[in-house]
């Protein structure tokens, strides 16, 4: 009994097996075998037309040549693999095989699941070359991988993800798109992409979408109508620098209309926007998101500000969201009031702004004040606490008036890069700070300052790989033993979670001490 047991499974297996079909495809030949092409390796087909006529099922893989262009746009509905047995969609060969749909998208996945898509380089015929597409474009499908994909050459986006779930997104590059490197869409304020999770993705010089005269274009990451997302390890640069307006404007990796996204261990730097238009940032929370947080990211020498607190018109409430454990260098360089942090309300009242926590930050800027405020910024219980605020030696250490009655700022260290206090006329910290009632708690002054150059950054920075934060010996500068022992508990005295680790990996909850910035020193 227990032979035919066997023989029996061994069966199962093998049915299972011959039942995953796989198919390959190269490019095509000056002398094609057409009579032979039944899509087997020793015979692939050479034109994207036969793809038209597979019907896909669960564990089947299509095997595209590395190194081979194959023309035109390949369109899949309605495939479902499983978990174990996804539809997977990759190159065989050393190199990655190219898709090249000129003005079209170069995939484009609708009604699909458990499928995964590696080792492309999909590029179209330009953001002013007519294409007015996006690269790999996703509809309505569950549960994807996409890994080691490169997109270039798309008027829109160069990966949009819409009303997407549980999807994997690993080692995407996006570079010379025009709306945005990376997106992600669901229909308004009903959060349908979910659970999507970038690692290790690279937006580069997505300038702007020639056509978009209404809006913002030339984002690097941008997700929204979301909930549930996760981007690490990731960068932006150089994007938005020919939006073709002036008014609101790109930002490298941001978040709006979103639930409970996080975006840690990234990088944003040198970003830009439109001569005379807003924005230009590195990173931001926008209108209608909640409960997210931005943490262990680095932002640089942006055109805009570093981290974006806005609301806009008609958004949902923002509402719970945090700032902790990063660092700006040098941002604000050219956008109007921009800074290390920006804080701005489109005319939404203070109702729909609240909640805000920005503590154990590094803020530097070595040519202006390190945040500010926008004249519009209505808004109700932020936080301020444990930060770290340098700015010029000619300078205020932030710009602007804070509206709200109901802010809190305690325990931030306020230092002009030599040395010293200077705000709003004071030269004197609990001076200012009493005249004011930030840094005041139960009549205790708990604000801080130095008086001597404690933090002497370059005046460039050139940090590109987020692995290397731990060590990079100008983060590392962000650091001083002066400032030990200094910090509040926020859990003992807010209730507030201060996470697990710092900027740097180190425990950011050991009972103590604390420290203010971004690294907790034991």
């Amino acid at each position: 009994m227990k032979g035919l047991q066997l023989i029996l499974l061994v069966l199962l297996f093998s049915f299972s097996a011959l039942s995953q079909k796989k198919y390959y495809f190269r490019g095509y030949r000056k002398e094609p075998d057409w009579e032979r092409q039944d899509g087997s390796k020793q015979h692939p087909f050479e034109s994207l037309e036969a793809f038209k006529k597979l019907r896909l099922k669960q564990g089947d893989t299509v095997f595209f040549q590395g190194g081979d262009v194959f023309t035109g746009t390949i369109t899949i509905s309605d495939i479902h693999g499983t978990f174990k047995k996804p539809i997977v969609f990759t190159t065989y060969g050393k190199e990655k095989a190219k898709i090249y749909p000129g003005n079209k998208e170069g995939f484009v996945f609708t009604g699909c699941e458990n499928f995964s898509i590696s080792n492309f380089i999909v590029y179209g015929s330009g953001r002013k070359a007519g294409n007015t597409t996006d690269g790999l474009k996703l509809m309505n499908c569950n549960f994807m991988k996409i890994k080691n994909v490169g997109i270039a050459g798309f008027q829109k986006s160069g990966l949009q993800l819409f009303n997407c779930r549980d999807a994997e997104i690993d080692g995407v590059i996006t570079q010379d798109n025009g709306q945005a490197g990376i997106t992600v869409e669901g229909e308004y304020q009903k959060r349908l992409s979910e659970k999507i999770h970038f690692v290790n993705c690279r937006a580069d010089n997505n300038p702007g979408d020639p056509t978009n005269l209404t809006n913002h274009s030339g984002n690097g990451i941008v997700v929204g109508n979301c909930r549930n997302v996760l981007i690490e390890y990731c960068t932006a640069t150089n994007n938005g620098w020919d939006m073709p307006r002036i008014g609101n404007g790109p930002v490298g990796i941001w978040a709006y209309e979103a639930d409970s996204v996080i975006i840690q261990h990234c990088i944003s730097y040198r970003n830009k926007t439109a001569p005379g238009a807003a924005d230009g940032g590195g990173f931001d929370l926008d209108g209608g998101v909640t409960n997210s947080i931005i943490q262990y990211c680095l932002s640089y020498e942006n055109e805009g500000s570093g981290y974006g607190i806005f609301q806009y018109w008609s958004a949902g409430k923002w509402k719970n969201n945090t700032v902790r454990y990063c660092i700006s260098i040098n941002d604000g360089r050219v956008t109007e009031n921009a800074s290390g942090m920006y804080i701005w309300n489109g005319h939404n009242g203070d109702s729909t702004f609240t909640d805000f926590y920005a503590y154990n930050n590094f803020f530097y800027n070595d040519t202006k004040y390190s945040f500010s405020f926008s004249q519009l910024n209505e808004h109700k219980r932020f936080y301020f606490l444990n930060n770290v605020f340098v700015s010029s030696d000619t300078s205020d250490i932030f710009f602007g008036v804070d509206s709200s009655t109901t802010d809190i700022f305690l325990n931030n260290v306020w230092i002009r890069k030599s040395g010293g206090f200077m705000q709003n006329g004071f030269n004197s910290v609990e001076q200012w700070a009493r005249s004011t009632g930030y840094e005041v708690r139960d009549n205790k002054f708990y604000g801080i300052t130095l008086d001597r150059m404690v933090f002497d950054l370059p005046k460039y920075t050139d940090i590109t790989d987020p692995y290397s934060f731990k060590t990079n010996p100008v983060l590392l500068k962000t650091c001083n033993n002066i400032l030990w022992d200094k910090g509040l508990d926020l859990k003992k005295m807010f209730g507030i979670d201060p996470g697990k680790k710092d900027f740097f990996g180190n425990p950011a909850s050991n009972g103590g001490p604390f420290e203010p910035g971004v690294c907790q020193m034991y």
